[in-house]
């Protein structure tokens, strides 16, 4: 595992333009998602680097939540959490993920928004899912909103993706300029400390690639 700060991946050459988040299937997001998909979107060896990481970075019994989930959150389950807030797309998926306490159907690309209230959550993590936003700073803003002070937000990717619904800049980058990107999100969005990249793949050349970038919500 390698960890590096993020400075120089905080910032892209220049500013984002729209015509980087159009997609190849610019349809509803509804219906793209509309029919469950109960799998996983990485391997298993993928899977569990990413839930020994959130076992060793999570707060244990804090409330965490899970952005852009789906019918799994890969978090630990010898650790207890006091709450399991899943936001996704599809509701069969959701009801399907048995560590969700709690969950939302919520269009993020129609609704950047979150529906939580100020310093709701000791934790935000978004799991290979970050390459579908169309609106990452203000989702990122909102994320430094509901998380409370000092708390992490972790944003897992691989090189895996839907390539119809992916933004055009990720389509175009390798996996460490997407690390760049996310860190980017982090510092445009403001309120979070500076993002950190780890290197999380298990088996590189053997199994799916697994990068986090992660900021810490700023205290006030």
């Amino acid at each position: 595992m390698a960890t590096v700060t993020a400075s120089d991946r905080a910032v892209t050459d220049q500013k984002l333009q729209a015509d980087h988040f159009e997609r190849v299937d610019e349809s509803a997001d509804s219906l793209f998602y509309e029919e469950p998909r109960l799998v996983k979107h990485i391997d298993d060896p993928a899977c569990e680097a990413l839930t020994d990481y959130f076992r060793d970075h999570l707060p244990e019994d804090g409330a965490i939540l899970d952005l852009m989930s789906s019918c799994v959150s890969h978090l630990p389950t010898d650790v207890s959490y006091e709450r399991v807030c899943g936001l996704g797309m599809n509701k069969v998926e959701l009801d399907a993920n048995p560590q969700l306490t709690d969950y939302l159907v919520h269009d993020l690309s129609i609704t950047p928004k979150l529906p939580f209230l100020e310093d709701e959550f000791d934790a935000c993590i978004i799991s290979v899912s970050v390459q579908y936003l169309i609106h990452p700073i203000e989702i990122f803003s909102e994320i430094s909103r509901v998380l409370k002070p000092g708390s992490p937000c972790a944003v897992s990717f691989s090189n895996r993706m839907f390539p119809t619904k992916a933004i055009a800049i990720w389509r175009a980058m390798d996996d460490m300029n997407h690390a760049r990107l996310v860190g980017y999100y982090f510092v445009e969005a403001g309120g979070f400390e500076e993002p950190v990249f780890t290197d999380l793949s298990p088996n590189p050349g053997r199994s799916d690639p697994l990068f986090l970038v992660s900021g810490r919500c700023m205290s006030t």
